[in-house]
């Protein structure tokens, strides 16, 4: 069956079933990648050392968070 097919199938659906499969849909999409997280991991890794070795300046949290 063809996305084309499916898509015209699943357009006849009530809105709740409808919303049942975008929502499959979409949690499919955002499974965890170790990879990536072990990369995210080993930056994070790196820029703590950095900063507790005084190579890293610090910002603090309210200007990160300030409204511009």
């Amino acid at each position: 069956m063809s996305s084309k097919e499916i898509l015209e199938q699943a357009m006849v659906l009530k809105p709740e079933e409808r919303f049942l499969i975008v929502e499959g849909l979409l949690k499919s999409l955002d499974e965890p990648d170790r990879n990536i997280d072990e990369i995210w991991a080993e930056e994070a890794e790196k820029r703590l050392k950095a900063y507790r070795e005084g190579r890293l300046e610090g910002i603090p949290m309210d200007e990160v968070f300030r409204d511009k």
